[in-house]
Order: structure tokens, then C-alpha cells, then sequence
């Protein structure tokens, strides 16, 4: 079958597009912009790739197109589509009607640690010879690449609560039909098609409906928001998480979460001693040892399994060290994961020097949504240099003015590399926030940073 994704070069899509193709499929795609690192991976697999949407790539007609969540109506590609008649579908239902109806599926779903959860959960089952196959919406280090559709039944999905496309404006994550489930927690987010939280509620109870009586769901005990949605009605056994009471518990031997004991109703399963900083990345590593027991991993070989975690591209990845200055990638661009990723940072630094550079460039961060929580969540920095993007509808000056560590707003890149060399003088940690390319920043300030070195 010749299929073509349109809207390849997203991270979802363009793991879509290497599972098509591993399973014999002829796979081509478009996106606005081709850059790396998702064309290279493509590139490597043997598929083709054209930029723009001119309909003529659609002539001609694939057997299937597939359609990006970024694309809508009045695309050229998505017109033509439409006024021909061609086969087309969303990427998750392609997903779940062509590739996961034999599978077992563990989903993770949850407003944070998608990502990081996920890939400790694939490893974990690789680590003890499951081979699992997974679609990930980053790249965990353990594999290099962000999906495969692995050996056996086992299949690992980040299960986004975001919509599907165009035409079908429920969540993602409905589409997969998990067996065993992980919610990692949820809050307000999405501001751009969720009117309040109640509205993503409903999405994850529509969720936790398809999940079977044989199956499991996971998730924190604590959350008043998980526990709402399962009030609602829930016909699958649940495990609850947390630090100090459930099911599942840990014993921290360092403040930073870099060292813990894991305990299954009261009895110790196992100790974890790793690179990961921060109570959210133990939580997320509770998770995915409850869910890998459920398909038969012991506790014990899990947690050897994420003592041998290497992290995830982008979720606080260290991209060096020059003249004694760290650097960090790191996604966050939600006041809880900043918060919760810094907070995690400075326990494992104690008082070294902490520069927060934050790019508030989300859907929801543009409509101004978190902007009341944003100062606060900075506070376990030692100082935040905010860049304003030209579409940000609001000023991050009033931000400043909330924060409780030294803050200033950019607006150009190359002064915000001045001013965060500047910043750093002497060293310390710098942590690069954003969920986008952030204009080339990193790599300016690589770019610098060498420079400074070697001279």
C-alpha cells in the first residue's frame, strides 16, 4: 500500500511513518518545513519527502492519506483530498485499526512525563527481553530512535490527550485501546482547544472506558483530578501510586531523586540509583514499574532495568560543559514542569549557579493562560532570562515584576545569548525551556560557548 503522511516531519507523524514503512509499507510525506532531526531519521529509512503542500504530490493518489493534526481546512493537500475523494484517515486511528489491533498496549497518558514515563517503560521490557515495539513522542537514549514496531505483542504508546485532526476532534489517545494504563496526573493545559479542565476530564474518562476488565490502570492516588475521572466510573482494577502510601512507594536516599528504594505493598522491591533529577522522574519511574509487572516483569529487574536508563533527547538532556557551565535541553513549557524540573536541579546542585532561559512558546503559553503561575515557578532558579517571541499576545515584562529571583525579558536571540554567556560567567547550570527549536538558540549558545573555550 502506498501511503502518504501529510505532515510528516511532526514527531508523532514521523514515527508513524517509520512503523508504516518497517511493516512494508511505501511511504511518502510533506510538511511546511523539512529539517532534522526527523528528516534525517526518514531520510534513513528510505522515505521520501517533499516540502510544501502543492497537490500534485497527491497525483498520482496514494492508496491512503494520512493526515497531520497541524493540518486544516484550506491546506492545498487537505482541498484537493477532499474535492477527489481520496482514501484518508488521522494518524491515530491509522494507528490503532491497522497496526495495534493484535497488540498489547501500554499507554501513558497524563499532562507531564509522557515522554520520560514512556521510554522508561519501553526500556524496562527491553532490558528483560520482551522486546517491545513503541511510538514515543521523543527519543529515549537507551534506543536513538523514537518508535519501531519491536518483536512481540508488547507496544509502548504516548498517549496524547491532544485532538486527533481536522475531522476528528477527540484526543489522540482513544484510538489505542490499552490494556495497561498509566495517568500520570493531569492539569489544565491545552488552552487552545480545551475550554477548562472539566472538558480534558471527559476526554481521559472516554479513555479509561475502553480500557478492559483484565486490564490495569495506574495512576497517583494524591491527584484530585485522575481520582474525579475515575469516580466518574472505572470497570478496570486500578494500582495507586505515591511517595508515602498506595500500592507502590519509594524511600529517597537523596533529596534529588537520584537514589530510592521501590516497596510493593510494604515489601522492598528493588533500588534505583541513576542520572535523573527530580520527585517527578521517581514518580514516573514508579509507574512504569507497576506497568511492566502487569505484563510479568519483576519489580526487581525493572528497577536494574532504570539503573541503566539514560535519559530522554530533550528532557533535561546535558549538552555539555564548557569553562565549568552546564547545559540542559529540556522541553518544559508548563508551569509544573518548570517548577518541578528546576526544583529537581538544584536539590542534585545544592548552591550552584542555576540560569533558567525560557522560550513561553505553547499554544497555551501564547494565549496567556499559565501566565499567573509562571513567576513562581521559577523560584528554585537563581535567575530567568525570558525570551519574547514576536506572536506572544502578552508581555513577559509583568512576569518579571511577580518573580521572586532576578528576571528580564529578550526579544532579540543573539543578545539573549550575550546576556545569558553573561549570566553565566564563572559557572554553574544553564537550562534551556522550550518545546520548540527556540530560532537556533541552542546551538548559538553551543556556538559561543566553544568559542569562549577555546580561546
Amino acid at each position: 500500500m502506498h501511503i502518504h503522511i501529510l505532515g510528516i516531519c511532526g514527531t508523532f507523524m514521523g514515527s508513524l511513518a517509520q512503523i508504516a514503512k518497517a511493516e512494508g509499507h511505501r511511504v511518502t510525506g510533506s510538511d511546511a518545513n523539512i529539517y532534522p532531526p526527523m528528516s534525517t531519521q526518514l531520510e534513513q529509512a528510505g522515505i521520501d519527502l517533499i516540502e510544501g503542500y502543492e497537490p500534485s504530490q497527491l497525483d498520482p493518489a496514494p492508496d491512503l492519506v494520512v493526515v497531520g493534526n497541524a493540518l486544516s481546512r484550506g491546506n492545498p493537500c487537505v482541498e484537493h483530498m477532499l474535492n477527489k475523494g481520496l482514501a484518508y484517515t488521522s494518524g491515530p486511528q491509522w494507528l490503532g485499526e491497522h497496526f495495534l489491533q493484535d497488540k498489547w498496549v501500554l499507554a501513558v497518558a497524563g499532562t507531564h512525563g509522557k515522554t520520560s514515563t514512556a521510554s522508561m517503560l519501553a526500556w524496562i521490557l527491553e532490558y528483560a527481553g520482551m522486546a517491545p515495539g513503541f511510538l514515543i513522542g521523543g527519543v529515549p537514549a537507551n534506543f536513538g530512535v523514537s518508535a519501531r514496531p519491536g518483536d512481540t505483542p508488547f507496544f509502548v504508546v504516548e498517549a496524547d490527550e491532544y485532538d486527533t485532526a481536522f475531522f476528528d476532534k477527540r484526543s489522540k489517545f482513544l484510538h489505542y485501546h490499552p490494556r495497561t494504563l498509566i495517568l500520570n496526573n493531569l492539569e489544565f493545559d491545552h488552552a487552545d482547544i480545551f475550554a477548562d479542565l472539566g472538558a480534558i476530564q471527559t476526554q481521559f474518562h472516554h479513555l479509561v472506558r475502553t480500557v478492559p476488565a483484565e486490564g490495569r490502570i495506574i495512576y497517583p492516588g494524591n491527584d484530585d483530578s485522575l481520582q474525579a475521572v475515575i469516580s466518574r466510573g472505572c470497570w478496570t482494577p486500578t494500582i495507586q501510586l505515591g511517595i508515602e502510601e498506595g500500592d507502590w512507594q519509594v524511600q529517597l536516599s537523596r533529596e534529588d531523586g537520584g537514589d530510592f528504594s521501590v516497596f510493593f505493598q510494604g515489601e522492598e522491591a528493588g533500588r534505583i540509583h541513576w542520572g535523573q533529577t527530580g520527585i517527578h522522574n521517581v514518580n514516573n519511574a514508579l509507574a512504569a514499574i507497576a506497568a511492566a509487572r502487569h505484563v510479568g516483569v519483576r519489580p526487581a529487574t525493572a528497577c536494574e532495568a532504570l539503573c541503566r536508563f539514560t535519559g530522554v533527547k530533550r528532557r533535561m538532556e546535558n549538552l555539555g560543559v564548557f569553562n565549568g557551565i552546564h547545559v540542559y535541553d529540556d522541553f518544559a513549557h508548563h508551569p509544573t514542569a518548570i517548577a518541578t524540573t528546576l526544583d529537581g536541579l538544584r536539590k542534585r546542585v545544592g548552591a550552584e549557579r542555576i540560569v533558567a532561559v525560557i522560550e513561553p512558546r505553547s499554544n497555551t503559553m501564547k494565549l496567556g493562560a499559565h501566565k499567573s503561575q509562571l513567576a513562581a515557578a521559577t523560584q528554585a532558579a537563581d535567575q530567568v532570562l525570558w525570551f519574547q517571541p514576536d506572536n506572544l499576545g502578552w508581555s513577559l515584562g509583568e512576569i518579571c515584576e511577580q518573580s521572586p529571583v532576578p528576571a528580564s525579558v529578550v526579544a532579540d536571540i543573539d543578545v539573549l545569548v550575550s546576556e545569558t554567556l553573561a549570566a553565566a560567567q564563572g559557572g554553574g547550570h544553564v537550562v534551556v525551556m522550550s518545546n520548540g527549536g527556540f530560532m537556533g538558540f541552542h546551538n548559538r549558545l553551543l556556538a559561543a560557548l566553544r568559542g569562549e573555550a577555546d580561546g
